[in-house]
């Protein structure tokens, strides 16, 4: 009896674990809980709030205001972190992967990947993105090539080495710009562009041609 006892026992306990260490629903794999980089993945995340940084995510109704492109250094060539982000902030530059996420608030972000057939490009992407490295940022978040915002970066990357155009390009018109209309005529030195094109964080991530691999808090 005390034997049967004791097997009943050890069984709960170890479903219980067993139920605590999951949270996949049935049917489908738990998500994971450790980010593993591949090359050609697009980070995105939250910086930290300032007028510029309420206006891109307010605007746009998202929690991104920042993103950038994985790519994977040469052993013999890393000094610290092989992972880096491609991104734009400041001049086009590459920036290690744990700092990239530490710059963000709370160190929160999310990411996504290509789906076939376009992950077969990735190579081309990066060497694509590569291309813009050194290019001043672009406050004014315009599409022209002179100077380059973040999510422009990756838009473009795609676009040059694969001709397809990820993403829905949206006018400052059609985003929710009045509560920050302050902000957006400081920078555009009392003018509103309202005609203006660009591509937003969150329009880019949402391209069906994206699937998202992790998620931290946020």
């Amino acid at each position: 009896m005390f034997l049967r006892l004791l097997f009943c026992v050890c069984i709960a306990i170890f479903s219980g674990c067993r139920n605590q260490n999951t949270t996949a629903e049935p049917g489908k794999p738990a998500a994971p809980t450790k980010y593993e980089p591949e090359p050609g993945d697009f980070v995105f995340q939250s910086l930290s709030h300032n007028p510029l940084i309420d206006a891109i995510e307010g605007s746009s109704g998202s929690p991104f205001s920042h993103c950038g492109i994985v790519k994977k250094r040469d052993v013999e060539k890393a000094q610290g972190d092989k992972w880096m982000v491609i991104e734009a902030i400041g001049p086009v530059k590459e920036t290690q992967l744990a700092h990239w996420i530490a710059q963000g608030r709370g160190s929160a972000y999310v990411v996504f990947r290509l789906r076939d057939p376009l992950a077969n490009k990735i190579p081309a992407i990066l060497a694509a993105a590569e291309k813009y490295e050194g290019r001043p940022y672009d406050i004014h978040y315009d599409m022209d090539d002179e100077k380059i915002y973040c999510s422009e970066l990756l838009y473009k990357a795609v676009r040059d080495a694969t001709g397809k155009e990820l993403g829905k390009s949206r006018k400052l018109g059609e985003l929710n710009w009045q509560p920050y209309e302050k902000v957006i005529r400081h920078i555009e030195n009392g003018s509103l562009p309202l005609d203006r094109e660009m591509i937003t964080p969150r329009d880019f991530s949402e391209a069906p041609e994206l699937r998202e691999v992790f998620r931290s808090r946020m």
